[in-house]
């Protein structure tokens, strides 16, 4: 597994980090919070990359150790990202990309959810009884908020006795969705959308057409700009899809609009897709646009209470009319 590209913007926060570095201030956790994509996880890698290295002098020996650490192989380093699902993730060498903790039990129970149960706790437990082999050891847990409740409780335990020179990273969207408890044993980093400025440097040697689309998609995280940018085939499929939703503005008739609408009368990514580009296209649109927002602001808040999603497409259809 490559290590991601050279990180951008986020100074303040590495900094912060470098500081606990070279002052032997380094916290036992740490939760680094904030929007999806804007480069959470990729920071608490770099970090731990720093420190399984920092004592770490003679230049090849660093880069064997960081080979180890990419390729999740280091004794020291744990990381629980993708797991296993029922019908849904089930490529054990696509998740061994990303995770290294065990997923027996779950391919035993056969776990359906994306949610980090119990046994997942006590799995990474296991690891972290196996003998370090540096100062520091480093785990990472991405998205903390699928603890269910009991995952929670029994990874708080953990904090509140953690082994000697473990370091836990966790990252989270939604923060205010952990236990309290379990956010007062961290030291808590927030992690901001980046400006136009600090995303340009992804951007060298694209076309002008495709930077202003990517930073519009992208709205300020680095992680849509990195994974589109090196895949244009997903980056023509997103085009496609913001086509579709600036046509359904355009559209003149209720039938147009209807067939155009199509991606949301299922829930899943084609409609979450659908759905920020018809967000994105209607800033483009002229005139007045308080009638159009009010419509679709309110198709949004039915879709993630209403089953009828195909009626709440027609409603919206005729609204903006």
């Amino acid at each position: 597994m490559p290590f991601p590209i050279d990180i951008v913007g986020h100074r303040k926060e590495m900094q912060a980090l470098e500081e606990d570095l070279a002052n032997g201030n380094v916290v036992h956790a740490y939760l680094f919070s904030g929007p999806k994509h804007v480069g959470k996880f990729t920071v608490a890698q770099w970090f731990a990359r720093q420190l399984l290295t920092m004592d770490v002098t003679e230049e090849k020996e660093k880069e064997r150790i960081l080979d180890q650490i990419d390729r999740l192989l280091h004794p020291d380093y744990f990381q629980l990202d993708q797991l296993w699902m029922e019908d849904t993730m089930e490529d054990m060498a696509v998740i061994a990309c990303s995770t290294n903790i065990s997923q027996q039990h779950r391919k035993e129970s056969k776990a359906k959810t994306n949610e980090i149960s119990i046994e997942d706790i006590r799995a990474l437990q296991d690891r972290l009884h196996d003998i370090g082999t540096g100062k520091y050891r480093c785990c990472l847990i991405r998205s903390a908020e699928r603890m269910r409740e009991p995952a929670a409780n029994a990874f708080l335990k953990i904090l509140e006795e953690p082994p000697q020179g473990t370091i836990f990273m966790l990252t989270s969207e939604f923060p205010s969705a952990l236990l309290p408890t379990l956010l007062s044993r961290t030291r808590q980093l927030r992690f901001n959308r980046l400006s136009h400025d600090e995303l340009k440097p992804l951007l060298k040697n694209m076309q002008e057409e495709d930077i202003r689309f990517l930073l519009n998609l992208a709205q300020g995280a680095p992680g849509i700009v990195q994974r589109l940018r090196s895949d244009p085939d997903q980056l023509r499929a997103e085009r496609g899809v913001y086509s579709n939703a600036s046509a359904f503005w355009n559209a003149t008739t209720s039938l147009e609009r209807f067939q155009l609408l199509k991606p949301i009368a299922e829930r899943g990514e084609a409609s979450d897709a659908f759905l920020l580009h018809l967000a994105l296209s209607l800033r483009e649109q002229p005139g007045d646009l308080q009638q159009r927002s009010q419509a679709f602001h309110k198709l949004v808040r039915g879709l993630k209470t209403n089953a009828q999603r195909k009626l709440l497409a027609q409603e919206f259809a005729l609204a903006v009319m």
